[in-house]
């Protein structure tokens, strides 16, 4: 047998199909089948915006347009005072936010690295906060602000924000916690001062709980129509009041079609928003829960 003969030759490789069991293709027609039933009503709202008045109303209710009303956008939006209650949602939301961040790092690091008597039982005070339904609180803090003269004013969502929020109490306190106390000793060893670490070493690593902490309140105060409602007069309505009553035909009737396009544009923000800061969720989270 000659030497070439002796030199094995490479085996020849083969595919072998994919074989999906049973069970896993289960699982993913269930997550098809989700998908579906959370995504429907979204484009049922889509394909509604731009249907006209009389499609809407039809009986068998129609899916489709027969022509999209892609006019009803502009009507909606620009004819209608739109930008004016967006922007009054804006002066409230974003102080409120900013505030609110603040007041929440300032807390939870005072929860995690400040050592005074009672601090376990006030924060386990905080925390029960969360288990208050916000209707006790709501006769109260009207009896309040209408004493105070801050009725119809957007004062209240700032004292709201430098009192904190807490949630984001909570969120800030386990980040802190997970530290390395390295740093700290560093920088008491340094001179720094007590705010001067939380300002320049702690606040600074904590980018994920910040935008976490911002995303939720605002879109809560963004989306929030029970406070606005109570507190406001019609002038300085936020915008999820303002769309009940900015669609509506001489009757006193809706119209759904334009109702429906100004939905679209009032979610689309905070579509954006979460779809953009999805990934510092799910890290705040995560890394606020290393450490109790």
């Amino acid at each position: 047998m000659s030497q070439a003969q002796m030199v094995k030759r490479p085996a020849m490789t083969r595919s072998v199909p994919v074989q999906i069991r049973p069970g896993r293709l289960l699982l993913y027609a269930s997550f098809i089948l989700l998908t579906m039933v959370f995504i429907m009503p979204v484009v049922w709202l889509l394909l509604t915006s731009l249907k006209t008045r009389a499609e809407y109303g039809s009986y068998p209710t129609m899916l489709f347009p027969a022509i999209p009303q892609w006019s009803n956008y502009p009507e909606a939006i620009i004819v209608r005072p739109f930008f004016k209650l967006a922007w009054n949602t804006l002066q409230i939301a974003l102080p409120s936010t900013i505030l609110t961040v603040l007041s929440s790092a300032l807390a939870g690091f005072a929860f995690a690295r400040l050592n005074a008597p009672g601090k376990r039982v006030l924060f386990i005070l905080v925390l029960s906060m969360l288990l208050v339904p916000r209707m006790v609180t709501t006769i109260p803090n009207f009896m309040l602000f209408s004493k105070l003269g801050l009725t119809n004013t957007y004062w209240p969502w700032i004292l709201w924000g430098l009192s904190g929020s807490s949630f984001h109490i909570f969120l800030f306190r386990q980040f802190f916690a997970a530290v390395p106390k390295d740093l700290e000793d560093a920088a008491e060893v340094d001179g720094c001062s007590r705010f001067r670490i939380f300002w320049q070493i702690f606040l600074p690593v904590s980018g994920p709980v910040i935008a976490t902490a911002a995303i939720f309140h605002f879109q809560w105060v963004w989306g929030d129509w029970f406070t606005p409602n109570i507190l406001l007069s019609s002038e300085n309505t936020t915008l999820s009041v303002g769309l009940g009553t900015l669609y509506l035909d001489p009757k006193g009737m809706t119209i759904y079609p334009l109702y429906m396009t100004a939905l679209v544009a009032y979610l689309l923000p905070m579509l954006i928003i979460f779809l953009v800061g999805q990934k510092y969720i799910v890290q705040g989270i995560v890394t606020s829960g290393i450490k109790g």
